[in-house]
C-alpha cells in the first residue's frame, strides 16, 4: 500500500498525533532491560519514549523514508524497514507496542496479529492504540459527499477502524488474552492545518486525490471544508473527530497462532536523511 505522505508533515503540521502516545507508554510500562518492538514506528517519537524507560527498542516501519528519519533523529536506537504483515525476528521480545499505526495495516489485520504473536515470548505483552469504529466519521462523510457532488466515484479510504468486539475477537483468536480494551471519543484540535478538513485530506487521504482531475482538486477540497465545517469547525479552530481503540493483551503460553517463517531482518543502519517525495504508510491518524 502506498500513501501520499510527507515525512516533514508527520512531525510538524500534524505532530499533535505523536503527542498522544505518552499515556500509551504508561500502559505498556516498559521495564529496564526489556526488549520491545515499536510496530509502525514512524519517525521514532514513540520508540524514544519507550527507550527513556530503559527498554531496548526495535522500531519497525514499512516506509523507508520514515525509518531514515527515525535513524537520523534517534541515532542511539535501532530501526529497520519491515512489513507488519510478514516481519520476523530472530529472538523473542517482551512486548510489542503500536501507536496510531495499526489502522494503516489494512491488507490482513489477522496476519499482523499473528506476526506479533510470533515475535513475543509466552506471556509477552501486546499494547496498542488505533483508530476505532467511528473514527473520523464526519471527515469521511464530508469526503464521500463532496466526491458525489463532483460526480466522482467513492474515494478510496486506506484505513481499518475496527469495533471493540471485532478487534477483541481477533486478539483472542490470534492467541492473546485481552486485559484491557477502551473505545472512546477523542476530539483533537488541528493545531497546525489552517486549511482544516482540506489539509487533513491532503495529509491522510492523499490516495483518494490521486484519481481526481487536477483542476477539480481545489474546488473539491473547498466543498469538503464546507461540508465538514458545521460539525468540526469551532471559534478556536478545526477539530478532528477522532475515536480511539486502546488495548492491552498478553500472549497465551500455550499458543493460539502459528509462527510464520520468512527471512530474518538484520537491524542495519538506514541512511541519515530521507529523500523527498511521497512515502508509503506508517503515518498515524
Amino acid at each position: 500500500m502506498t500513501v501520499n505522505w510527507a515525512v516533514t508533515t508527520y512531525d510538524s503540521a500534524f505532530g499533535y498525533v505523536s503527542a498522544h502516545g505518552a499515556p500509551l507508554v504508561d500502559l505498556l510500562d516498559p521495564q529496564p532491560g526489556e526488549r520491545v518492538i515499536d510496530l509502525g514506528c514512524g519517525t521514532g517519537t514513540f520508540s524514544a519514549e519507550i527507550a527513556e524507560r530503559g527498554a531496548e527498542v526495535l522500531g519497525i516501519d514499512g516506509n523507508p523514508d520514515m525509518v531514515a528519519q527515525a535513524t537520523a533523529l534517534h541515532p542511539g536506537l535501532s530501526f529497520i524497514v519491515g512489513d507488519a504483515h510478514d516481519f520476523t525476528t530472530s529472538e523473542s521480545f517482551d512486548a510489542v507496542a503500536s501507536n496510531a499505526a495499526l489502522h494503516w495495516m489494512t491488507r490482513d489485520p489477522d496476519q499482523v496479529i499473528g506476526q506479533v504473536h510470533a515475535a513475543l515470548r509466552p506471556g509477552g505483552r501486546f499494547v496498542g492504540e488505533l483508530g476505532g469504529a467511528g473514527n473520523c466519521a464526519e471527515l469521511i462523510a464530508a469526503m464521500q459527499t463532496a466526491w458525489r457532488v463532483f460526480g466522482l466515484g467513492e474515494p478510496e479510504l486506506p484505513w481499518y477502524f475496527p469495533s471493540p468486539a471485532e478487534y477483541a475477537t481477533k486478539l483472542e483468536e490470534g492467541g492473546f488474552t485481552l486485559r484491557l480494551l477502551e473505545h472512546a471519543d477523542r476530539p483533537t484540535r488541528m493545531t497546525e492545518g489552517p486549511g482544516g478538513a482540506a489539509d487533513w485530506v491532503r495529509a491522510y487521504a492523499g490516495r483518494a486525490l490521486a484519481d481526481v482531475p487536477p483542476e477539480l482538486v481545489e474546488p473539491l477540497l473547498e466543498r469538503v471544508n464546507d461540508l465538514a465545517a458545521p460539525a468540526l469547525r469551532r471559534e478556536s479552530g478545526w477539530v478532528a473527530d477522532y475515536v480511539r481503540l486502546r488495548f492491552a493483551a498478553v500472549r497465551k503460553p500455550d499458543g493460539g497462532a502459528s509462527l510464520l517463517t520468512g527471512p530474518t531482518p538484520t537491524p542495519a543502519s538506514a541512511p541519515a536523511s530521507a529523500p523527498t517525495g511521497p512515502p508509503p504508510p506508517g503515518a498515524p491518524l
